[in-house]
């Protein structure tokens, strides 16, 4: 498991102090939370990065908490599982993946092992739910179809990708702007990659900031693996920006989640963090640790 990093102390223009971490010549800035729930407004979060922020801030925020904020949950325990989800999950992925393709494309060994143990009803109720969402350009990418998020929800619960990410991001620009005069980027991203083949910028997600072609699906992902893996995905910004200056400051935003010991990235971590079978996941047990759904990212003079 990871372990927190060791954090530095300083205070913004007006006094108000914070900690934070600094990475490749950036301050990182953690916004800590509890766990925000299905339909709760995020405005109490931006009440604290209004506090903390400064001109030209970089505010980076996970997708899963937007996510959910809308509503944007599904129970997948509604979904009874088809011939078709049944052959992709057992045959498809667990073993067509996770002992054949994956090992040949040079897929990360941490994801052949989860493909190898994937729990097949709860498996086979996920891939319906891709399918009749998505269909198959997505069911048949092996894991994390389509950003669906199985690792930061309660019970049976999943999380959608977020609805229009791009009007959210420029959004809580405006409210810290109205609040502070300050003008801040705010960026929404994903961990799922970015791939990168000459000059194309590409991912299998449904949705990117201009300039990365998404909704590649399986597609995507077989050709990502033959290709640069860039790191997290922009989903949406608040203004039109760099590809690469994007990326950059996403995996910096990445670099700092995954030094936290309470990381949730994958549904096996969520059972190591919170100290319990995944099936006992529950609203409760989530909002026991402290969760941080976005960070402020500043250029070091």
């Amino acid at each position: 498991m990871t372990t927190n990093p060791n954090y530095r102390e300083s205070e913004t223009k007006e006094g108000q102090r914070y900690k934070y971490v600094e990475i490749k010549g950036y301050q990182v800035i953690p916004i800590e939370t509890h766990y925000i729930k299905p339909n709760e407004s995020i405005n109490f979060m931006i009440e604290e990065i209004s506090k903390l922020s400064e001109e030209n801030d970089y505010l980076v925020i996970a997708e899963t908490p937007i996510s959910v904020s809308q509503g944007r949950l599904v129970d997948e325990a509604n979904y009874t599982a088809s011939y078709k989800a049944k052959f992709l999950a057992k045959y498809w992925s667990k073993y067509f993946w996770g002992y054949i393709l994956g090992p040949i494309l040079g897929i990360k060994e941490r994801t052949i092992k989860n493909l190898r143990k994937l729990p097949e009803e709860e498996s086979e109720r996920h891939k319906e739910l891709v399918l009749d969402l998505y269909g198959w350009k997505h069911a048949l990418k092996p894991a994390s179809e389509a950003g669906i998020d199985l690792s930061n929800a309660p019970g049976t619960y999943v999380s959608l990708l977020p609805e229009n990410p791009e009007k959210v991001a420029k959004e809580i620009t405006e409210n810290i702007k109205n609040k502070t005069e300050n003008t801040i980027i705010t960026l929404i991203i994903d961990t799922d990659a970015t791939y990168k083949k000459g000059n194309k910028y590409f991912t299998g997600l449904p949705i990117a900031i201009p300039g990365i072609e998404a909704n590649k699906g399986v597609f995507g992902y077989t050709l990502g693996q033959l290709s640069e893996n860039l790191g997290s995905t922009p989903l949406a910004c608040s203004r039109e920006i760099d590809v690469d200056e994007a990326i950059k400051i996403a995996n910096i935003a990445e670099d700092y989640q995954k030094s936290l010991s309470t990381a949730m990235e994958t549904i096996y971590s969520v059972k190591k963090v919170l100290n319990s079978d995944t099936n006992e996941i529950s609203l409760k047990s989530l909002d026991s640790i402290i969760h941080t759904p976005a960070v402020l990212i500043r250029k070091i003079e």
